[in-house]
């Protein structure tokens, strides 16, 4: 699959009227896409076991997306091979009292992946150029006017960019995703949370009050887009009306970009060769019968 179609080039002011959000390529159905996800996961687990084993990267993976956008089932799923040990989940909701009296990144250096591992954000910082700027709510996080006054959201995109060089330059890959969905379809899943009793929870009012402002979403989603996608810190607009591409999509860029780290597992010096011999003649000496096949 060509990936690169799928990635936001930096600073080209895209419309995501540009990308369909129905797109599945050659694939028509589930079933055709169900043993190439499937191949994708266990490769993941692979490539995760000697990322851990290695011990040199991280992996962060960001998924942004409107309400329904299909973000819990894509982790859900996608993720579904990694090892929980290798593997950092965080889903980000409305600041604290105290994450609020720090800078807007205390929390999210806080979350990051250690070494050797596989974080992932179900929303992440990028709300502070999504929900923040449109609703105003820069008086909450208790900043100078002179700070908000300055052209703050051009600096903040500044920000972003030097963020994730600097994380990048410390072995810490950034992968976002944006999942990219239709109103239409984010009206077909929100009937099917009403309708469905297991699915209720899942629904708010304030679903609802964000929708009213889709329009004004999809522009300041676009435009972070745009001006956030870098080779240190890309961003790919997934066609996510249809789940099980959305998926496949997804697992094809992680498995890309997890084997272009490299990982290997450590390979032992002739001495740690040698201790290992000694280490098995010890325990094969004891008198306990093991079956060593």
């Amino acid at each position: 699959m060509k990936l690169t179609k799928f990635r936001v080039p930096f600073k080209k002011g895209i419309s995501l009227s540009d990308y369909p959000t129905d797109y599945s390529g050659k694939f028509k159905s589930k079933e055709q896409t169900a043993k190439l996800l499937e191949k994708n996961i266990k490769r993941m687990a692979e490539l995760q076991d000697k990322l851990y084993a290695h011990d040199k990267y991280a992996l962060l993976l960001i998924f942004q997306a409107m309400d329904a956008g299909g973000k819990d089932g894509a982790i859900k799923n996608v993720m579904s091979g990694l090892n929980p040990q290798g593997t950092q989940v965080y889903s980000f909701k409305q600041p604290s009292a105290e994450e609020l009296d720090h800078d807007y990144l205390w929390r999210i250096n806080k979350s990051l992946p250690e070494r050797g591992r596989i974080g992932i954000f179900n929303r992440s910082h990028y709300e502070e150029l999504l929900v923040v700027r449109l609703h105003n709510l820069l008086e909450k996080e208790k900043l100078p006017d002179e700070i908000i006054k300055d052209n703050i959201w051009e600096r903040r995109f500044r920000q972003f960019r030097d963020y994730e060089r600097y994380l990048h330059e410390n072995a810490i890959r950034t992968v976002k995703f944006y999942l990219h969905v239709s109103k239409d379809e984010q009206k077909r899943r929100f009937l099917k949370r009403l309708d469905d009793p297991a699915k209720n929870w899942k629904f708010s009012s304030s679903d609802l009050k964000e929708r009213e402002h889709w329009d004004k979403y999809q522009k300041l989603f676009a435009e972070t887009l745009s001006a956030t996608s870098t080779k240190y810190g890309p961003w790919y607009v997934i066609p996510a009306d249809k789940k099980w591409f959305a998926r496949l999509l997804i697992s094809e860029i992680i498995v890309k970009h997890l084997a272009a780290l490299k990982p290997e597992y450590p390979k032992m010096n002739d001495a740690q060769i040698k201790n290992l011999e000694i280490y098995r003649e010890k325990l094969l000496s004891e008198d306990v019968k093991v079956d060593t096949k």
